[in-house]
């Protein structure tokens, strides 16, 4: 008689898009000091690197002669996603870079039926990966467009985190954002959920913070994280130094706030884990 054995599906890591199509928001920041949070408190994290420009990958001390492999190679289908990560000065954080040539991917891929699901099938695949089964968070940094690229992070996510400068312009584009969202549930990832929205350089000196976070708790209610994140120069000096803001000054206000939006996070994922 032939023994059958069952063969355990490895589980796979909570995936968090950070998304937001406006510019200098604080969100490669947050995707950086977020990570080296969540790395700090015990979690195994991936940073996925998915913008061009690449601030992920030089803030986390990876220089551009390094990135050997990149998401442009992942989403290309000429290396795996296991292949392209490089460990980092975190323990609990690793990376798969960016570089360049990531402008030109989504003329690449745009005739591809599975355009869509490259970095989705990519993840699917890293889950088998002896070295990766540890993984317990992926963040992906997004770039600043709701492009292919951004379509891709969607489909491959189980959440958003929406990063949103605390400025007059706050709320203007973010209905275009979460309109996208929608899109995506709709016709790519039904599983996909906004996980919060977290307000970065806020001033309590300056009146229009308060504003923009009264106006975006209106809109939003819930949604909007308790933590917010200040303007801090310790933050803003980090990256030159190849380093998360943690690593540079763990007691500065922004780490201290980082460590606190890692605590909220996780305790969200907790209680959507309970409701499912």
């Amino acid at each position: 008689m032939t023994e059958l054995t069952s063969v355990t599906t490895p589980r796979r890591p909570r995936v968090i898009a950070l998304a937001n199509q406006k510019g200098g928001v604080g969100k490669t920041t947050t995707a950086i000091n977020l990570g080296t949070a969540l790395a700090a408190i015990g979690e195994k994290v991936l940073i996925v690197d998915l913008d061009p420009q690449g601030n992920a990958s030089t803030g986390l001390g990876v220089d551009r002669r390094n990135r050997k492999s990149s998401t442009y190679d992942v989403l290309c289908g000429d290396v795996g996603l296991g292949q392209a990560l490089q460990p980092t000065a975190v323990p609990g954080l690793s990376l798969a870079p960016s570089t360049l040539d990531l402008l030109g991917v989504e003329l690449e891929i745009a005739s591809s039926k599975d355009r869509a699901h490259r970095l989705k099938n990519a993840i699917d695949e890293l889950v088998y990966d002896q070295r990766c089964q540890d993984l317990t968070y992926i963040l992906i940094d997004c770039p600043p467009s709701l492009s292919l690229i951004t379509i891709n992070a969607m489909t491959a996510s189980d959440a958003v985190l929406v990063p949103l400068q605390c400025e007059f312009f706050a709320l203007e584009g973010l209905s275009q954002l979460l309109k996208t969202v929608e899109q995506v549930k709709a016709g790519l990832n039904p599983r996909l959920i906004i996980q919060g929205v977290v307000l970065t350089m806020f001033d309590p000196r300056n009146n229009l913070s308060g504003q923009v976070m009264a106006d975006v708790k209106s809109f939003l209610g819930d949604k909007v994280y308790e933590t917010v994140i200040p303007r801090n120069v310790r933050i803003s000096e980090a990256p030159s130094y190849g380093k998360p803001a943690l690593l540079y000054d763990l007691r500065c206000s922004g780490s201290q706030a980082y460590l606190r939006l890692a605590s909220e996070v996780i305790k969200r994922e907790r209680a959507l884990r309970a409701a499912a």
